[in-house]
C-alpha cells in the first residue's frame, strides 16, 4: 500500500499537469470519497468548480483514475472566493475574538485572536485583505469595528492601526527570495499608535469586496488540513498512513513547481489604540490556551463575522491555491501552498477568524477564503512564526 510520502510525490510531479485541465481548479492529498462519506484510502484530489458527465468532458481534460500508480478522486468544490463579509455590532468597551473588523478602506472581515510579542505585547491577529486592504494601505492606517459595511466609520470607531503584515506577491510580479516579506513595524519595536488620515476620507470603503479580496479560485485547495505544527509537517491518523510525517517546504523533500510566487500565507496584526479594550476570548469558544497540528478528518471550529460559531471536518491537505484580489489596480491572482480545506463552514465575511480544535481550546489555522461547500485555511503555527507572535502571553 502507498505511503503518504508517495502521494505527496504524485502531486508534486503531476499538480500542473492536472492544473492545466480545464475546470481543474486545485489539487491536494485527501481520502477518496470523502465529500461523499467516510473513507481511509489516499488520493491525489483534483478539485473542479462543477462535476460534470465523463461525456461531455474533452478526453484532454480528464483526470486519470491513477496518476503512475496513484489513485486519484475529483471533488466538486464550487467557486472559492475571500470571505470578505453573526458579529456584526459595535463592542465595547470591550471587543471580543470573532466580530468585525477591518481597515477603514474596505467592508469587513473578523479579528481572529489576540497574539503577543517576545515583550507581552498584544496584537490582533487578521489576514491581511482585512486589515491591510491586500497590500494597499500604509502601516499606522486606521482599523476600526464595526467594519464599513457594518456601520463602522473612521475616527469615532477606530480601535487599532496596522502594525504589520505579510505581504502577498501577485502570479503577475517577479519576485526573488521570500514571496511573504514582513512589511512593518520590526517584532518587539515600539509602535505608533496615531493612525495616519487619508487625504480625503472615502464615506464608502474603496474596495467593495467584501473584506477586501475578491474571488479565490481554488487551484490545490483542499489538500492542507493537517500542516499545523510548527514545521509545517503533515501528521496522518488515519488509515495506511499513520505516524507517517513530512515536510512539504523543505526544499530538500519538494522542489519549485513554477515560477509563480508561491505565497504561505494571507495575515497581518493591528495594535490596539486602547490598552485592555481587545479581550482574548473568542465568543463562544474561550480562550486558545495554545496550538495543535491539523488531521485529516479533524473536527474544526470558528467564530466569524458572517455565520458566527459554525463547525467543519478538515477533508484535504497540502494544497495549492490560486486566490483572485481585487486591488487599487484591479483584479489580481496570488499562489499559495500548504493551505488547509474543510467541509463549508464559513461565507463571506469570516476572512480573519482562527479556526479552532472541535474539542480543545487549541488554535490550528486562520481562515483566508472559501465557497458554499469547502473553508480554506492556513496552519496556525506558520502564521505565528512568520508574524514572529504566540497565541498566549
Amino acid at each position: 500500500m502507498a505511503s503518504l510520502n508517495q502521494f505527496l510525490e504524485a502531486q508534486r510531479q503531476f499538480q500542473r499537469e492536472l492544473l492545466a485541465k480545464t475546470g481543474v481548479v486545485g489539487v491536494g492529498i485527501g481520502y477518496k470519497n470523502a465529500d461523499q462519506g467516510e473513507s481511509d484510502e489516499l488520493s491525489v484530489v483534483a478539485m473542479v468548480e462543477e462535476k460534470r458527465p465523463i461525456a461531455g468532458i474533452r478526453a484532454q481534460d480528464l483526470v486519470p483514475p491513477q496518476l503512475d500508480g496513484i489513485r486519484t478522486d475529483v471533488i466538486e468544490v464550487g467557486t472559492i472566493r475571500a470571505q470578505n463579509t453573526t458579529s456584526r455590532s459595535r463592542w465595547r468597551p470591550t471587543i471580543p475574538a470573532g466580530v468585525s473588523i477591518g481597515h477603514f478602506q474596505i467592508t469587513a472581515g473578523t479579528y481572529g485572536a489576540l497574539v503577543y510579542d517576545a515583550n507581552g505585547t498584544a496584537y490582533i491577529l487578521s489576514n491581511n485583505h482585512v486589515i491591510a486592504n491586500s497590500n494597499d494601505a500604509l502601516i499606522n492606517d486606521a482599523i476600526i469595528q464595526p467594519g464599513a459595511t457594518d456601520g463602522g466609520v473612521q475616527g469615532s470607531d477606530t480601535v487599532a492601526v496596522l502594525h504589520r503584515y505579510a505581504k502577498i506577491t501577485y502570479s503577475d510580479e517577479n519576485v526573488v527570495g521570500d514571496p511573504n516579506p514582513i512589511i512593518g513595524k520590526d517584532v518587539g519595536s515600539p509602535p505608533n499608535p496615531t493612525p495616519t488620515p487619508p487625504t480625503t476620507p472615502p464615506t464608502t470603503p474603496t474596495n467593495p469586496s467584501g473584506d477586501g479580496c475578491a474571488a479565490f479560485i481554488v487551484s490545490f485547495a483542499d489538500a492542507i488540513a493537517r500542516a499545523n505544527d510548527p514545521d509545517a509537517r503533515v501528521q496522518i491518523v488515519r488509515g495506511s498512513a499513520q505516524n507517517t510525517t513530512f515536510d512539504p517546504f523543505n526544499p530538500t523533500t519538494i522542489e519549485a513547481q513554477a515560477t509563480i510566487a508561491e505565497n504561505q500565507l494571507d495575515a497581518g496584526l493591528a495594535l490596539p489604540t486602547q490598552a485592555g479594550m481587545f479581550i482574548p476570548e473568542i465568543r463562544e469558544i474561550g480562550v486558545p490556551t495554545g496550538t495543535k497540528a491539523v488531521m485529516l478528518g479533524m473536527s474544526v471550529r470558528k467564530q466569524g463575522r458572517t455565520t458566527g460559531l459554525t463547525t467543519g471536518t478538515v477533508t484535504l491537505i497540502n494544497a495549492t491555491v490560486d486566490v483572485g484580489y481585487r486591488t487599487a489596480i484591479g483584479s489580481r491572482t496570488a499562489r499559495f501552498t500548504g493551505q488547509v480545506m474543510t467541509t463549508g463552514m464559513s461565507q463571506g465575511g469570516d476572512s480573519g477568524s482562527v479556526i479552532m480544535d472541535g474539542t480543545s481550546l487549541n488554535a490550528v489555522g486562520l481562515l483566508f477564503a472559501g465557497s458554499g461547500t469547502a473553508t480554506i485555511f492556513t496552519p496556525i503555527d506558520r502564521v505565528l512564526q512568520k508574524l514572529g507572535v504566540s497565541i498566549t502571553p
